[in-house]
Parts: structure tokens; C-alpha cells; sequence
């Protein structure tokens, strides 16, 4: 059973950097054909994908966030993370990470973390 868990601060000022780890269990970042995303809900708004890394450490990212997201892994510990630049109130939204297997889908999430942005 693959488990992911989101972590990171829930309180971000406005032009900061939003940072959020996932940390992955029960399964290998690097086992093909893998991808691992970044998706958010904005409160009472749609799920947003926002970028994937993947088995192999290939980036990819929503051509609306492309400017000012990242997303990286440490293999070591088996993580990947999000950062996201000079965020802004409308970037306060549950974040959730989720393996996708290409052409089937995402099969597993995260729990969800709820990042604010406020000063």
C-alpha cells in the first residue's frame, strides 16, 4: 500500500516562497513509469494540477505556474517537493501530492495540507 504525506508550513506571507515535502511510503519515487504530482484546491473552487516530477526526475509543469513553480526529489529519503514563488492570498489552498501512472491516472493521494497565504 503506497502511503504519501504531505508536509510544510499551513501559514505563508504574501511574495514568500511556499515549500511543501511529500513523503512517500510503501513504493519507490524512482520506480518506473511512476509520476508524482502536485495538485491544489483553492477553498470552494476546482482541483488544480500544478506539476509532476518523474521515476526519472523529469519536470513538468501547469504553463499558468510554470514562472514560479519547482518541483525536485531527494531519492534518498524517498521525497518530492513543491516550491512556489512570490505567492500571493490566492495561492491559500489545500495542497495534496498523488502518484500517476501515464494513460491510467492517479491511484494514490495524499491526505491534503491547507497552505494560507496572509500576512
Amino acid at each position: 500500500q503506497v502511503q504519501l504525506q504531505e508536509s510544510g508550513p499551513g501559514l505563508v506571507k504574501p511574495s514568500q516562497t511556499l515549500s511543501l515535502t511529500c513523503t512517500v511510503s510503501g513504493g519507490s519515487i524512482t520506480t518506473s513509469y511512476y509520476a508524482w504530482s502536485w495538485i491544489r484546491q483553492p477553498p470552494g473552487k476546482g482541483l488544480e494540477w500544478m506539476g509532476v516530477i518523474t521515476y526519472d526526475g523529469r519536470s513538468y509543469y501547469s504553463p499558468s505556474l510554470k514562472s514560479r513553480t519547482s518541483i525536485s526529489r531527494d531519492t534518498s529519503k524517498n521525497q518530492f517537493s513543491l516550491q512556489l514563488s512570490s505567492v500571493t492570498p490566492e495561492a491559500t489552498a489545500v495542497y495534496y501530492c498523488a502518484r500517476d501512472l501515464p494513460l491510467h491516472g492517479i491511484d494514490y493521494w495524499g491526505k491534503g495540507t491547507l497552505v494560507t497565504v496572509s500576512s
